[in-house]
């Protein structure tokens, strides 16, 4: 199982079931809460009306009293109320009145006249001053609807310290019904919002995290295979800080094997050169004709410059090696970079015979370093020069290739012989120039396939028909 979906299922897991619980606990709480509301309610109403009753108690008319036919005509009205969305059309008290005894006086609904109540815990605990009520089935044996009964005690007007009667108000748990259920929709559903807005939160959450990790996921891949990668976006959290430290780990790990690698090189390129230039320093210790004394020195020289050669270059392309992406990146006219190319190696080529000739370009541009696409440059005319005979021609030219531009460097030389075009651009590898016989430091190529690496593009080097060679930069 991935991280990015670990980290998902572990965050909508434990939001999950903390919303599960706290909705169960909600979804629980609200049928009793709004009953202990209801009770109140009954609570205030009992008194009231148990207070309205006294007189008639006393006066022994409550069955026909004034309070029984106001009691009567308000259970006859029509409320037309609208509770919540819920219509409520008629009043859902009922009133039952007993006397000292328990025995019912008085009952809104009739049923009970007569019957004794005094065993029933809402009228047993008022008749001892204490706060009666019960709840008992609205239907006998029906336990699924049942009856709220509150009681309140009834006095003596005249000695409010007697009891004459107990007052029961009653209502039915299903006149509230609807409201609970109701409100345990409206729970259950908000709750399946935050449970999806919180889902939805852990993706967005999960989507950052990972896209993060899988940066550096592709950088440390990309390390350990040795590519050239460009360091980790800069963040400003522990990922930031990761990524911060896995580049100064790479920096100084490659930096170390980076040195270990050239100091071999060059000192394996510097043996052959050395040894010239000792062997003809010797001989020129010795009585030599001075045409032999020349021919040694000029050999020192040669070997001398072949020496420079060889550090700059290894510098140079020390430098675009060490870099995992591009320092400068510019808008550049392709006509000028060419044309600058040309001017660059124009007295070389004047001086080996040679025409160099630039074509197209005109209007194309490609994004990158002009110094580096013209130090390139540079290094594929200097070699079409040095493997062109005398009088020929070398062609510098640009055209458009699908997103990006093509650039050829054409000659009419030897060629690259079948079994060196696979080694070309490896670092060190240089073939002999017809004209001397005499390698190059053998890093020219390998300098440009660098450049194009920077600039997300390629070189490539092919044999032409009828003769010479094509060397050719894709740059985007």
């Amino acid at each position: 199982m991935r991280l990015g979906l670990k980290l998902f299922l572990g965050f909508f897991l434990i939001v999950g079931i903390a919303a599960f619980f706290v909705m169960r606990i909600f979804v629980n709480e609200v049928k009793p809460g709004v009953r202990q509301a209801m009770e109140a309610t009954l609570v205030d109403a009992a008194n009231v009306l148990a207070e309205m009753a006294a007189a008639d108690v006393k006066a022994g008319t409550i069955a026909h009293g004034r309070f029984a036919g106001d009691l009567a005509r308000a259970q006859q009205r029509d409320p037309k109320a609208m509770v919540w969305r819920f219509p409520k059309r008629t009043l859902d008290y009922r009133v039952t009145i007993t006397d000292a005894r328990g025995t019912v006086l008085y009952d809104s609904l009739g049923r009970e006249l007569g019957r004794d109540h005094s065993r029933w815990n809402d009228v047993y605990r008022t008749l001892r001053g204490e706060y009666g009520a019960r709840s008992s089935p609205e239907t006998p044996g029906d336990t699924t609807r049942t009856v709220m009964h509150v009681a309140a005690p009834i006095h003596d007007p005249a000695d409010p310290a007697r009891l004459i009667g107990v007052l029961t108000l009653s209502q039915p748990n299903r006149s509230i019904d609807p409201f609970i259920a109701a409100s345990q929709r409206a729970i259950i559903e908000r709750g399946a919002w935050l449970i999806g807005l919180s889902a939805l939160i852990g993706v967005l959450m999960t989507a950052w995290l990972m896209h993060g990790i899988g940066r550096l996921n592709r950088y440390a891949q990309a390390v350990s295979r040795g590519e050239p990668v460009p360091p980790p976006r800069p963040r400003r959290d522990e990922i930031g800080d990761l990524g911060r430290a896995l580049e100064t780990m790479r920096l100084k790990l490659e930096g170390k094997a980076y040195v270990e690698q050239y100091v071999q090189s060059l000192t394996h390129e510097m043996k052959s050169p050395l040894a010239a230039i000792r062997g003809a320093a010797e001989l020129l210790q010795e009585p030599l004709p001075e045409p032999d004394r020349l021919h040694f020195a000029r050999s020192i020289l040669g070997q001398q410059q072949r020496l420079t050669e060889t550090i700059d270059k290894l510098l140079a392309l020390a430098e675009v090696e060490q870099h995992g992406w591009l320092q400068t990146r510019e808008r550049l006219e392709v006509a000028q970079l060419l044309r600058a190319a040309a001017d660059a190696v124009a007295m070389r080529a004047q001086a080996a015979g040679v025409i160099v000739r630039v074509e197209g370009a005109a209007g194309l541009q490609v994004s990158g370093d002009g110094w580096l696409l013209g130090q390139a440059l540079n290094n594929l005319l200097e070699n079409a020069l040095a493997f062109s005979a005398d009088g020929s021609e070398v062609v510098l030219s640009a055209a458009r290739e699908g997103e990006g531009v093509r650039i050829d460097v054409a000659d009419r030389g030897s060629g690259v012989p079948d079994f060196a075009l696979a080694r070309v651009f490896e670092r060190f590898y240089s073939l002999a120039r017809p004209a001397s016989g005499q390698r190059s430091s053998g890093l020219g190529l390998s300098f440009v396939q660098e450049v194009m690496r920077l600039h997300g593009g390629c070189v490539s080097l092919v044999n032409r028909e009828g003769g010479g060679a094509l060397a050719t930069l894709r740059v985007p």
